[in-house]
């Protein structure tokens, strides 16, 4: 970014774009928020005491058109009619990540993929900070980079979780390692249903990578193998694998996770599933990437715990298992789940479909789906597609009700899983208030019945 473009403005007064604005103004550029929403108490407090102007439930397009450089919020789709003029006029629009990079020299660990991305950046971080204490985590978890670049003097590195949103407009942004999890059909309402869009947004991470820079990769994604000779990468790449492959950089095997000089036993993993083996591989290689001993990296993996709404069991009651997955918004994420588990599931699905295609479910189902449970305002394309499947399938429009039905449907040993594969705005504010509705049900259920 040319910093001689004194004047810019802020689009979006959420965590990004206020962080990106007070990083702004640290550095002496004009900075004007605006924001087509209202903004919180919290977010206009943390403006006025920076003596930053912005502007609430409007934009005033003379102005933005005025500006030097647009810094945009992800959550402002590309196809918004203000960002056109904006692309017409030729002003620079950057992301807030973008934009943060350009006022720090510190290694920056970026972290990408369909799901995934915020466990394998808390372990990440985990594992890196049993050695390097003084490095701080953020992006699209905690806070925004630019917020943590207002202070870099306090850090020696960042590692960031970074959705294909923030990826966009990326100007010179090249972290020193870039983490590529996978690609599966996600967000698909904003890539004009084009997986070929989306999946530019997720290799976008690489594109200004040097030599001596290193790429990850999951190398049996489907996802990454269909589009990645589209993108090639100057960076160092290294390829992991879940199946022993001794031509690769990072393999597992039944017992021992591979590396080079490296090896971890698969016992050491304190996450279960496939995806969360997928998860470890790349971040250890990461911290082993860093100089993070075996030592301190064995005692990261005792010591770690996930983030919440990820495969979190909530409890037992009448010998039935409750697990709140409430983070899997796609398909694939609710596959990962079903397929985590032997004992049967009753599987609580549905919110506002993203156009999913059910078919991927289709043989973990069979295998471990003994009952469907649809949450949401309108079930008809869970209840279509999967009636001929399950023997049982119940329509419930509020999460107590769900829950309910679950546990009258199941029986000892059985599993209740809240993994949605949809977005939950019908019923909830986000994810995390749909987990927490489907605890607080579970602690109900436990003293009514």
């Amino acid at each position: 970014m040319n910093k001689n473009c004194r004047k810019v403005i802020v689009l979006g007064a959420g965590e990004s774009g206020v962080g990106a604005a007070l990083l702004a103004k640290k550095y002496g550029y004009e900075v004007f928020v605006s924001d087509s929403s209202p903004i919180s108490e919290m977010r206009k407090v943390q403006l006025q005491e920076a003596q930053i102007d912005f502007e609430t439930e409007k934009h005033s397009e003379e102005k933005i058109l005025n500006a030097d450089v647009i810094i945009k919020s992800p959550g402002i789709p590309e196809k918004v009619n203000l960002i056109q003029k904006i692309r017409q006029k030729k002003i620079p629009i950057y992301s807030e990540i973008a934009f943060a990079a350009t006022f720090t020299k510190k290694p920056i660990i970026a972290i990408t993929g369909t799901n995934g991305k915020t466990t394998t950046t808390l372990l990440t971080h985990h594992l890196i900070t049993q050695q390097f204490t003084d490095w701080a985590i953020g992006g699209n978890i905690g806070k925004s980079f630019a917020a943590l670049v207002c202070e870099d003097e306090k850090y020696d590195g960042y590692v960031l979780e970074v959705s294909s949103f923030q990826l966009d407009d990326l100007g010179d942004f090249a972290p020193h390692i870039a983490l590529l999890i996978g690609i599966t059909p996600d967000h698909l309402d904003r890539y004009n249903y084009d997986m070929a869009q989306y999946a530019a947004a997720k290799f976008a991470i690489t594109k200004n990578q040097k030599s001596t820079d290193y790429f990850l990769t999951h190398a049996q994604d489907e996802g990454i193998l269909r589009f990645e000779t589209r993108y090639p990468t100057k960076a160092q790449k290294r390829k992991i694998t879940i199946e022993e492959d001794k031509s690769l950089e990072v393999y597992a095997t039944a017992t021992h996770l591979h590396f080079e000089n490296l090896l971890i036993p698969k016992n050491a993993l304190p996450l279960a599933g496939k995806h969360n083996l997928i998860n470890s591989l790349l971040a250890i290689e990461t911290a082993r990437l860093l100089n993070v001993s075996y030592e301190n990296i064995l005692r990261g993996l005792a010591s770690f715990k996930n983030a919440p709404h990820r495969l979190e069991k909530i409890g037992e009651y009448e010998g039935r298992t409750f697990i709140n997955d409430s983070k899997a918004t796609n398909v694939d994420a609710v596959a990962y789940a079903l397929e985590s588990f032997s004992s049967p599931i009753i599987w609580i699905a549905g919110g506002i479909d993203k156009g999913n295609d059910y078919e991927q479910l289709n043989n973990a189902v069979q295998k471990n789906v003994k009952a469907l449970v649809c949450l949401g305002i309108d079930n008809q394309k869970l209840i279509e597609f999967f009636t001929p499947q399950i023997a049982k399938v119940v329509d419930c429009k509020n999460i107590q009700e769900a829950v309910e039905q679950a546990y009258t449907l199941s029986e000892v040993g059985d599993i209740i899983l809240l993994s949605p594969a949809c977005a939950s705005f019908d019923l909830f504010q986000n994810y995390e208030h749909r987990g927490e509705a489907f605890k607080q049900s579970f602690f109900n259920l436990r003293e009514s019945f």
